[in-house]
């Protein structure tokens, strides 16, 4: 089975483009199938990753980025 997590968060106001750098930095400990980055309006970064693996299984995410580049906390999605 595949699975889709989708990390979802909203920069400070003007902070877009240094949240997006952030996300892409960002190393997980397992590599996913596949993981794609994007930026959106509102200054917004989603961050998708798809795993092979059961819809219930414990699978690494990214982490809360700093208050200095968050407007507010981050949405996850499976």
């Amino acid at each position: 089975m595949t699975v889709a997590l989708m990390w979802e968060a909203r920069a400070v106001e003007g902070r877009g483009e240094a949240l997006l750098a952030w996300a892409r930095d960002q190393e997980l400990p397992v590599r996913p199938l596949r993981r794609e980055t994007f930026r959106a309006p509102q200054d917004r970064v989603l961050v998708i990753t798809w795993w092979d693996a059961a819809y219930d299984a414990d699978l690494p995410e990214l982490p809360e980025p700093g208050d200095e580049l968050v407007a507010r906390a981050v949405h996850r999605w499976r």
